[in-house]
């Protein structure tokens, strides 16, 4: 990474490289942090740097407090990324809540006038401007715990540990918070392509959903399936990180 640039806390860079070509940023989903794509850049060619954000209230921000409305939000984690993406052409990929908070830091760039990323991969998220119609963000402590258990991803011992959930559940509160009270406001779409991911599995989002995305660019669109549920990549993301490096790779040859 360039000496002149120091990460923020919002911004984990887990393996860094003194001159990449391109940059990842990830958006993780709620209730996660950085350290899901703590491995990423294992599998992606030497030439990209994996960066990825870190919400406060969790793993390395843990004393800072949680975030659960968009205005706190969007001006803090636009700042963050302004030095990081003038360098280099760069590219985002967010799941779940994470695919929406992407979408926004986006469309803040582009009120800007700042660069905007050469693709966007989505996954996990119904498009923007289709409602959420499971509030869960009050929901009780018990339904929280399952709906993890539906995700998959969190180990049934964590899920049983009650001094876990304890400080495991404000985080999940306050990102369901962010996902459920989003208001979208339309705007043009966005000249950046957007390829969406999801499980074949996965509960939360349609294929139907998650297809309507394509309202949000006037470049290409592209839709793929992986098997499994929501969190169909945790364990092992060889497959979705060998696509996004197919689509980027394609990309720079245009």
């Amino acid at each position: 990474m360039n000496s002149t640039i120091t990460p923020s806390p919002w911004i984990k860079i887990f393996s860094p490289i003194s001159q990449p070509t391109l940059r990842l940023f990830c958006f993780h989903p709620a209730a996660a942090g950085a350290s899901l794509f703590r491995l990423w850049g294992k599998y992606l060619p030497s030439n990209i740097e994996v960066c990825a954000i870190q919400l406060p209230g969790r793993e390395t921000r843990i004393k800072e407090p949680l975030i659960s409305e968009w205005d706190h939000l969007l001006p803090n984690l636009t700042q963050a990324l302004s030095p990081l993406i003038e360098e280099y052409p760069f590219v985002f990929f967010g799941h779940s809540l994470g695919a929406l908070i992407s979408f926004e830091v986006v469309r803040k760039l582009r009120r800007e006038k700042l660069p905007i990323p050469k693709y966007m991969f989505v996954s996990g998220r119904r498009a923007p401007q289709i409602p959420i119609d499971n509030l869960r963000h009050q929901a009780s402590n018990p339904i929280l715990i399952s709906t993890l258990r539906e995700y998959g991803g969190t180990p049934e011992a964590v899920l049983q540990n009650q001094e876990l959930m304890e400080l495991f559940l404000p985080v999940l509160r306050a990102d369901f918070t962010l996902n459920e009270k989003y208001t979208y406001f339309a705007e043009a779409p966005l000249e950046s392509p957007i390829v969406a991911f999801r499980g074949t599995n996965d509960l939360e989002v349609s294929l139907q959903y998650l297809s309507e995305w394509e309202q949000h660019t006037i470049s290409n669109f592209a839709l793929h399936e992986f098997p499994g549920g929501h969190m169909f990549f945790q364990q092992q993301p060889t497959a979705l990180i060998e696509a996004i490096s197919k689509f980027i790779s394609l990309g720079s040859r245009e």
